[in-house]
């Protein structure tokens, strides 16, 4: 009996699934019981679903459907059998003789097949029926269709469900988009306006500093306390143009051909003294459609932070090339330094996230360049480099 309950509640939960019970017959479900009646040469059939109380038919052929108690249905007295069951005459059936729908009471069926009707999982939801009110037979190839147009009842309520899905997956995909895009737009705007409240105040603290440290140099005085300090100041104030940047960057964006061989020169132009003593080669870069200030300061945090992670008392090496791959560029800044673990390889995307303390930096960067290139319709990431160091690598349409 607990075996019974349970399977019941399969079926009634994958038939709710379907949504079928409560709404009007599909088009394609009848159009399918149309050709099994068809098949069968008989002027009725229908698709019964079976819930743990009731019989309902959802599609029909030759009447108007209608939905009966469960111990009424003469499917419900061998559908979970999982067979097909093909009776020329119910009336002399045992199964079947005393059942309302062949005594008169609802029908006088005679001939009667039954074809179940299985979930992928393997659950019994119902039948594909046929029947007439006289007395015949099936031939061989007739029961073969009649298997066949069962199963594609199944397909057609699987595939109604898997786009009914998949259309909720995409709204919902939509909203995270939308929430996604809403909320970069305001931490940028916070970004933009902290960084911006901040420079006035620390420009005052800066040209404090810088006035108390030449009277102490007059006066003959230790400066190593208000250097420190000034040191301080100075990186916090990196700090804010990096944050007015991030905030500025990847917003609105001018869309011109933009020749990156040629970007890259002056970008090595501007990176003349961090590039100084490495070596650097440059393979071919393509023309991209995009904004050429936005995709210069991609190139430039890059190459520099190739230029700045090295492994100690090496020069830098630094490999610049790109790839067409379908309808994207591919465009790869490699370098031999120490590294970045791959658990650590998306983290640093992150606004303020560093690997190492011992290397200056904002860790707003890389923040910036994937807020550029994702603007850009693009997406970037970093991967381990042949000799042990981080490929740098950033897509754009082609």
């Amino acid at each position: 009996m607990t075996l019974s309950v349970t399977t019941d509640e399969v079926r009634v939960a994958q038939i709710g699934r379907y949504q079928v019970v409560t709404r009007p017959p599909r088009s394609d479900l009848v159009s399918l019981v149309e050709i099994a009646a068809q098949v069968a040469d008989v002027p009725m059939a229908t698709i019964n679903l079976i819930t743990d109380t009731e019989q309902h038919q959802i599609a029909t052929a030759g009447f108007a459907a209608s939905v009966c108690a469960r111990e009424d249905s003469m499917c419900n007295v061998v559908f979970q059998g999982g067979v097909p069951v093909i009776v020329p005459d119910a009336s002399q059936d045992d199964r079947f003789r005393d059942n309302p729908f062949v005594t008169g009471v609802i029908g006088d069926v005679r001939f009667y097949a039954t074809h179940p009707l299985r979930t992928p999982e393997g659950t019994l939801i119902g039948t594909l029926c046929v029947f007439d009110t006289v007395v015949r037979s099936l031939s061989d190839a007739q029961e073969a269709a009649l298997v066949h147009l069962a199963d594609r009842v199944v397909d057609l309520l699987e595939l109604e469900l898997r786009t009914r899905e998949l259309s909720t997956t995409v709204e919902d995909l939509r909203d995270t988009q939308a929430e996604l895009e809403r909320s970069n737009e305001v931490l940028a705007a916070f970004a933009g306006q902290v960084a911006h409240d901040l420079r006035n105040p620390l420009s005052a603290v800066t040209m404090s500093l810088s006035l108390i440290a030449e009277e102490s140099e007059e006066e003959g005085g230790d400066t190593f306390l208000i250097d420190r300090a000034t040191s301080g100041a100075q990186r916090m104030q990196d700090l804010i143009d990096d944050l007015l940047s991030f905030a500025r960057l990847g917003g609105e964006l001018s869309r011109v051909p933009v020749d990156l061989a040629a970007v890259l020169g002056d970008v090595r132009e501007d990176l003349a003294t961090a590039l100084a003593g490495a070596t650097v080669e440059v393979g071919d870069l393509p023309v991209v459609t995009g904004d050429p200030v936005q995709l210069r300061a991609v190139l430039q945090n890059l190459i520099a932070n190739a230029a700045k992670f090295v492994r100690a008392g090496q020069p830098a090496h630094i490999e610049i090339d790109s790839t067409r791959l379908g309808d994207h560029w591919r465009v790869e800044v490699c370098d031999r330094g120490p590294g970045i673990p791959a658990d650590q390889q998306e983290r640093v995307f992150q606004p303020l996230a560093r690997v190492s303390t011992e290397v200056e930096g904002s860790g707003i960067g890389l923040a910036t360049c994937r807020r550029i290139v994702e603007a850009h319709g693009g997406r970037i990431g970093l991967n381990d480099a042949a000799y042990g160091g981080t490929c740098a690598w950033f897509e754009l349409p082609a």
